[in-house]
C-alpha cells in the first residue's frame, strides 16, 4: 500500500489561519520531559493530537472481575454495543498475540496494544501477563497498556514494569468508601466476598497504594473516573485532587453510560447519566497542572482502530487464522508510515508557528486620533467537526457517527481553539453523496449537537444544510482536508467579521 493511500492529512495554504497563530499552544506537549514525550507522542489515548493519526486494538483475554460495579454489564457475543465490557470474542493469550500481530501488519497506524477486559487484567494475571510477554518478544515495536479497577495492582507492580508495560490505565471513582459503597456493591478480596463500606475501603487503598508504587516506577498513569450525577459528581474534584498529587499523568472523567437494555444496576434503577455541559463543567474544574483526557470514546474490550471506529470485525479468529503475516516486513511498513505522519505533523506545527493574523484586523480600523472605545466582548463559540482522522475535516455530514467539539475564544489579540469532546450520533445516511431524509436521525443529531455555533464538514446535503440552518446552527463545508483546528479558527474568524458573533451581556472570554 503506497504511503498516499492512507489519506495523510493535506497541509494548510501558506499564510492561512493555523491554530497556534490564532492563539493556540503551538506545541501541547512542550512542557513534559523528554523521555515522557517519546512515551506519548503517538500514544492515542495519552495524547489528544495523536489520537487524530493512530490506533490502538484492546484484545478480551480477561474474563473474569475482582469487583462489581454498578455501571458494569460484561456482554459477550455482542456487536452492537460500544462500551467497556462488551467482546463479541474471548481471546486466549496465543489468539490475541496473532490478533495483534495481524492488526498491526493491516493497520500500520496502530501503535498501542492494550488490555481492558471484558473483566479486569489482573484478576486474569496469568492470561494477560502471557500476552503481554509474547508480545514483548514478538513486536517490540508496539506500546504495551493495561487497565484495572487497582484491586489487585500493587502484588503485580514488579511483573507490569518486567514487561514493559509503560502506561496503566486504573479506573479511581472515589476516594471516600461511603461513596464507594454507592458505586461498587463488592469486591472479592483474599478469597472472601466483602460489601458495602468496608470493601469500598479495601479498594480505595490498594487503588492509591498501585497508583503510588507506579509513578515511583517512572510508569505513566492515566486516572478513569465514570461521572454519576447525584453520586460522585462533587467529589470527583477530590479525586482529581489526590491522584494528581499521586503523580498521575492524565485524568479522564468520562460520563457514566446506563441505559436500561445494557442490564446495569444503574440503567435497571433509572439512574441517569450526565448531559454534555455537566461532563464539560466538571472537566474543566478537575483540569489543573494535570492534563485532562477528553477525547475518550470509552471503547470496547475488543476495539480495533482509531478512536471512534471499530473494525474488530475484520480481525475474527477465523479470518486471523487464514492471514500469512510476516511480521518483519510489517515493522518495516508502519515504520515508512509513522515517519510519514510525523513528518506530515512537524510540518502542520510549523506552519501553525508561523502563522498569525491579528483578531483586531477583523473588527475594523479606527483612525488613531479618535477616542477609542473599549471593545466589546468577543463570546466563544462551539464548533462541531465531522472527521475520519488524520486531525483533518474529511467527513460528509451524513457519514458521521460521532462530531468533535471544538471551542474557539479570543485571547488577547488571536484566537485560541481546544478540544471539548466528542459526541456520538446515529447515522444520518447510509447512501451516497445525496442522503435521504432520515429525518428522525437528524432530528436526534441537532439535539445533541445542543449548544453548538457551527458544523465544520467536507460535505453536506441541501435537506441537512437547511434544517441546520433552521436549527440556528451554521454549516460550513468550504475546508475540507484542512487541520481541524486552523479551520475552526478561521470560520469563528468569519462569523467575528461578519457580526453573527453578537456580543452577550456577560460574554466567556479567554482572558489573555
Amino acid at each position: 500500500m503506497a504511503l498516499e493511500a492512507l489519506d495523510q492529512p493535506k497541509l494548510p495554504a501558506a499564510g492561512g489561519c493555523s491554530a497556534s497563530g490564532c492563539g493556540s499552544s503551538t506545541d501541547k506537549l512542550a512542557h513534559l520531559p523528554e523521555h515522557i514525550r517519546t512515551k506519548v507522542h503517538n500514544h492515542p489515548c495519552f495524547s489528544e493530537d495523536a489520537h487524530h493519526h493512530y490506533a490502538r486494538m484492546h484484545v478480551a483475554v480477561a474474563p473474569a472481575c475482582n469487583i462489581q460495579c454498578h455501571y458494569c454489564n460484561r456482554k459477550y457475543d455482542c456487536s452492537n454495543e460500544s462500551r467497556p465490557g462488551v467482546v463479541s470474542e474471548l481471546l486466549t493469550p496465543e489468539q490475541a498475540v496473532a490478533k495483534t500481530l495481524a492488526v498491526a501488519a493491516e493497520i500500520p497506524q496502530m501503535t498501542v496494544l492494550g488490555i481492558a477486559g471484558p473483566g479486569d487484567p489482573l484478576a486474569n494475571p496469568e492470561r494477560t501477563l502471557a500476552t503481554f510477554r509474547a508480545l514483548s518478544e514478538k513486536a517490540p515495536d508496539i506500546k504495551l497498556c493495561v487497565s484495572t479497577n487497582g484491586l489487585a495492582l500493587p502484588e503485580l507492580v514488579d511483573e507490569i514494569c518486567e514487561h514493559n508495560i509503560d502506561h496503566v490505565t486504573i479506573t479511581i471513582n472515589c476516594v471516600d468508601p461511603e461513596i464507594g459503597a454507592k458505586i461498587y456493591p463488592w469486591i472479592f478480596w483474599n478469597n472472601r466476598r466483602i460489601k458495602g463500606a468496608k470493601a469500598a475501603k479495601i479498594l480505595i487503598e490498594q487503588q492509591q497504594k498501585g497508583l503510588q508504587m507506579l509513578c515511583d516506577r517512572g510508569v505513566l498513569v492515566k486516572v478513569n473516573s465514570v461521572l454519576i450525577p447525584g453520586v460522585n459528581d462533587e467529589h470527583l474534584k477530590e479525586v482529581s485532587r489526590v491522584v494528581k498529587a499521586k503523580g498521575a499523568f492524565l485524568h479522564n472523567v468520562m460520563p457514566l453510560i446506563a441505559e436500561p437494555e445494557h442490564g446495569t444496576f444503574y440503567g435497571l434503577m433509572g439512574q441517569r447519566g450526565p448531559s454534555n455541559e455537566e461532563l464539560q463543567a466538571l472537566q474543566d474544574e478537575c483540569a489543573g497542572d494535570m492534563a485532562m483526557m477528553r477525547h475518550c470514546r470509552q471503547c470496547r474490550a475488543d476495539a480495533v482502530g482509531m478512536l471512534g471506529e471499530d473494525r474488530g470485525a475484520e480481525f475474527t479468529n477465523e479470518k486471523v487464522a487464514a492471514m500469512d503475516i510476516d511480521y518483519a516486513a510489517a515493522m518495516a511498513r508502519r515504520a515508512e508510515v509513522h515517519a510519514a505522519i510525523e513528518a506530515n505533523r512537524a510540518a502542520q506545527q510549523q506552519q501553525r508557528n508561523e502563522s498569525f493574523v491579528p483578531i483586531t484586523s477583523l473588527l475594523g480600523s479606527r483612525k488613531r486620533s479618535q477616542p477609542q472605545p473599549k471593545p466589546a466582548a468577543v463570546p466563544a463559540a462551539r464548533f462541531a467537526v465531522a472527521t475520519t482522522g488524520g486531525g483533518v475535516i474529511n467527513e460528509h455530514f451524513g457519514h458521521a457517527r460521532e462530531f468533535l467539539v471544538y471551542e474557539a475564544a479570543t485571547r488577547g489579540d488571536s484566537v485560541d481553539v481546544r478540544f471539548l469532546g466528542a459526541r456520538k450520533v446515529d447515522l444520518y445516511c447510509a447512501g451516497g453523496d445525496t442522503c435521504g431524509d432520515a429525518e428522525d436521525a437528524l432530528a436526534k443529531t441537532i439535539r445533541t449537537l445542543e449548544g453548538v455555533t457551527g458544523v465544520l464538514c467536507s460535505k453536506i446535503g441541501i435537506e441537512p444544510w437547511d434544517r441546520l440552518e433552521v436549527a440556528g446552527l451554521v454549516p460550513n463545508g468550504e475546508h475540507a482536508m484542512e487541520p481541524i483546528e486552523d479551520a475552526v479558527a478561521a470560520v469563528y474568524r468569519e462569523l467575528l467579521a461578519e457580526g453573527r458573533l453578537a456580543p452577550p451581556a456577560e460574554a466567556a472570554v479567554l482572558s489573555a
